[in-house]
């Protein structure tokens, strides 16, 4: 893939997309498999948001029971089992214990009722998923000394064992934006990252395209199209506000949630639930407070979700001494065992999305129910205009699908839907995760570590193999970058193949270098140098990219 604004100003298009997150990347590889024309513009980097700032959990609907909200069980379950069919390197099962105790609603009785319901509605869960290791089981009990050897330091008056549910957890949320964008990509459509959309082209009450500003060459081109989808997340209301001047737009609700890296390795697959302080108000069959969870990802654990009403700038999210704190102190009351502090956390995670009306300081706060789409003919009067706001990561397959419907038929375009939910993504025609890896360790002709095949084959998928072909011109690439399994060819392929233009892109979101924990000031210097090796980048601009990576890691403020 290659930057190409002069393509988007000289082609028309049936369909511009503004937003290169999860629902916007979808929304582009599923009307480019339609067979329409796609430009898609990012102001920033693809998956520079609240997408790669996930709590990388793929949520298959069980919350919902407590909703009776049978329609998002089954959505949620048919787009957890699509990602699992269409990118088993990038999304897996994740067992999840939730412990059990006395009678009522926090008992085996309460919860197996559920869980057998929740069964009982997804039973097509698994249909056309060939890996078995990418399989959702059913949900089981464990004994109480099962539990206790699991998790020694939860709460043991009145244990009674735990329940047992699969969710999915994604291993690399950035990649597997990138990865749809690849695949838009290789079906035709023009994408472009730092592309900001700055204002819409209107004649009368219809919209015609996109002025669109080169974030990098600072040019402004018209993008011309039938048809515009706004996927901009928490940034689509102030795009519309300035551009229709539509009373009618008005801010939505935001939650700021956030999440943390613990550098800590887990001893076993299982995460764990644990309650926390606040309760779900909208629950119809609520058990007494909302969970936090202690997850295994790779070598660390992470620990979340908070959430937070949040009405500031979503350029500006950030997190607070004393919020750090109060969530350090949370999850330690509620699991005495696990003893973190602000020092364990590697890595703050924190973006926004959509959340029910609560108002600024509520504590059991309401969440979103479903993503917001806007058909701005129907609502406002304005042609060629959909706004497409999604709640979670787990649904952009499907939401986006949505939200092409109805773009297609504005187009009066009888085109055949896509067979996106089992077609794989980009690098994703794996009928067998394991057995890749083992293949890939012993085609080894490289003599890399087993480690950096496996980090290799979990990105790439079946792509693989295009990295390491970097190596054969230069066997130096074939080298690691500081403590990580990253290669140094990872770099140049980023910025050869993936669009990657700074170095913020290729260390947070084209490789594993910052995924963790901060890789270190000598890696992050090595990396800029290579990189700007590539792209020609003086020592002034080597230096100015090595600061906005450091800016780029989530900012913890002093308390107001």
């Amino acid at each position: 893939m290659k930057r190409n604004l002069q393509l988007l100003r000289r082609k028309f298009f049936d369909i511009v997309i503004i937003g290169g997150g999860a629902f916007g990347a979808c929304a582009a590889r599923d009307a480019a498999m339609r067979g329409l024309s796609v430009a898609l513009v990012e102001k920033k980097d693809f998956c520079g948001g609240t997408s790669a700032n996930s709590f990388k959990m793929i949520h298959g609907g069980i919350r919902y029971i407590q909703h009776a909200d049978i329609v998002r069980i089954k959505q949620s379950c048919r787009e957890r089992s699509a990602l699992l069919r269409t990118a088993p390197h990038l999304v897996q099962p994740l067992p999840i214990v939730i412990p059990t105790y006395g009678y009522g609603k926090s008992s085996k009785m309460f919860l197996g009722a559920g869980m057998l319901l929740y069964d009982i509605l997804t039973l097509g869960r698994n249909r056309g998923i060939k890996d078995p290791n990418r399989k959702i089981s059913w949900s089981k009990f464990l004994d109480k000394e099962e539990v206790l050897k699991l998790f020694p330091g939860i709460e043991k008056d009145g244990l009674t064992g735990a329940a047992v549910f699969e969710d999915g957890q994604m291993y690399n949320p950035p990649r597997l934006v990138l990865s749809y964008i690849q695949s838009a990509f290789q079906h035709g459509a023009v994408v472009a990252n730092y592309a900001e959309a700055i204002e819409f082209i209107k004649s009368g009450n219809k919209i015609e395209g996109v002025w669109v500003k080169d974030r990098l060459n600072r040019g402004v081109y018209n993008v011309r199209a039938n048809t515009v989808l706004l996927a901009a997340g928490p940034w689509s209301e102030s795009i519309l506000k300035q551009s229709i001047h539509t009373p009618e737009i008005n801010q939505g609700a935001y939650s700021r949630d956030a999440c943390f890296v613990i550098k800590r390795r887990a001893t076993h697959k299982y995460a764990l639930a644990v309650q926390g302080r606040t309760h779900d108000p909208d629950a119809v069959l609520s058990r007494p407070a909302r969970h936090l969870f202690v997850v295994p990802w790779r070598d660390y654990q992470l620990v979340g979700v908070w959430h937070v009403v949040y009405r500031r700038d979503p350029d500006q999210v950030s997190l607070q001494e004393d919020e750090l704190s109060e969530f350090v102190d949370e999850i330690n009351t509620c699991y005495p065992n696990f003893n973190i502090s602000s020092e364990d956390i590697s890595i703050c995670n924190a973006g926004l999305v959509p959340f029910g009306e609560n108002d600024e300081g509520d504590k059991n706060l309401s969440y979103g129910k479903r993503s917001r789409l806007i058909d701005h003919a129907r609502e406002h009067g304005i042609q060629g205009l959909v706004t497409l706001i999604g709640i979670r990561y787990t649904t952009a397959r499907g939401d986006a699908a949505r939200a092409v419907n109805i773009i297609a038929k504005k187009l009066k375009k009888g085109l055949k839907r896509p067979s996106t939910a089992s077609t794989p993504v980009y690098g994703g025609g794996i009928s067998n995760i394991d057995k890749l890896i083992h293949e890939a360790k012993a085609e080894n002709i490289y003599g890399l570590p087993d480690e950096v095949m496996k980090a290799l084959v979990r990105n790439y998928g079946t792509k693989y193999g295009h990295v390491l072909k970097e190596i054969d011109n230069d066997r130096e690439l074939g080298e690691t970058i500081g403590n990580s399994f990253v290669l140094k060819a990872e770099i140049l392929h980023a910025i050869r193949h993936e669009m990657a233009v700074n170095l913020d892109d290729i260390v947070f979101r084209r490789t594993d270098l910052a995924t963790g924990f901060h890789p270190g000031n000598a890696a992050i210097a090595l990396c800029a140098r290579l990189a700007g090796r590539e792209l020609g980048w003086s020592v002034d601009e080597i230096r100015e990219q090595i600061a906005n990576v450091e800016n780029g890691f989530i900012k913890i403020e002093p308390s107001d």
